[in-house]
This record gives C-alpha cells, structure tokens and sequence, in this order.
C-alpha cells in the first residue's frame, strides 16, 4: 500500500515543529475502509472527506497500534482483524486510512490497497501484522 499524510496532518506537524503550536496525539488509532475508484477516494481523504467510508454488513473500525518508527517508517504491529461480515460491502475495499477516533475524526494516513477487496457476507477482512505501511521518506 502507497501512502500519504492527510492535509489535515500535515498542517498539526508542521504548525507543531516549526511554530511550537500544541498538537495532542490521539488516544487510539483506527483502521477505515473505503470503497470507489481509488483516485477519487484517495483525493477526498487527503481532504479529510469521509464519504466512501465502508457503512454496512457489520462494519466498524478497528483498532491499530504501529512498532516503533525507523527509518522513516512504521508498520502495525499486529494483524488487525474486522468483524465477519454479517452482509456484503456496500462496494469492493480500494482503500484504507489511519483515524484518530472510532467513528468520525479526522484522517490521519491513507493509501490504496494493493489488491482490491470484494467483501461478502460471512467474509473477514484482516490486514496481517506489517502490512499496513506507514512512511515520511
């Protein structure tokens, strides 16, 4: 997965480093999906948009904690595993984005999955641990 910091990240750090302008880190981290054509989702995350967000068949974010940074980069640490599915997606997973709070909030990271996924009923939606790559460089 490609990533990138929302626009609304961007200006917290940069008004944080260079303008010594508080910024509280969240108290949990989220995992969302989203569905539709990638360029357009990822163009309403960057925004802060929320609209292609995953609504049905049972789905709630999750909950992600990352390892430690090196190198510019972080991954999850664990495999962060979604509710079965108890109906289909409303449309095929193109997307994933890192959220400060679980419902609403504010985009942190996103990015396009590799492989898009059809979720069905009876489906689980997992991301193993490692896989969801967050980098600066």
């Amino acid at each position: 997965m490609s990533n990138a910091a929302s626009n609304y990240l961007e200006n917290k750090l940069l008004d944080h480093t260079l303008r010594n302008t508080a910024f509280t880190q969240p108290s949990g981290l989220h995992v969302a999906l989203f569905h539709g054509t990638a360029a357009g989702v990822l163009a309403n995350l960057e925004a802060g948009t929320l609209t292609d967000e995953v609504d049905q068949g049972g789905y709630t974010r999750k909950t992600v904690t990352f390892s430690a940074a090196s190198n510019g980069a972080t991954s999850n640490s664990s495999t962060v595993t979604f509710p079965v599915a108890t109906g289909n997606y409303n449309a095929t997973v193109t997307c994933v984005a890192v959220m400060d709070a679980a419902t609403s909030g504010n985009v942190l990271f996103y990015g396009e999955l590799t492989t898009a996924k059809t979720v069905t009923t009876g489906d689980t939606f997992q991301i193993a641990g490692g896989n969801l790559q967050i980098s600066l460089t």
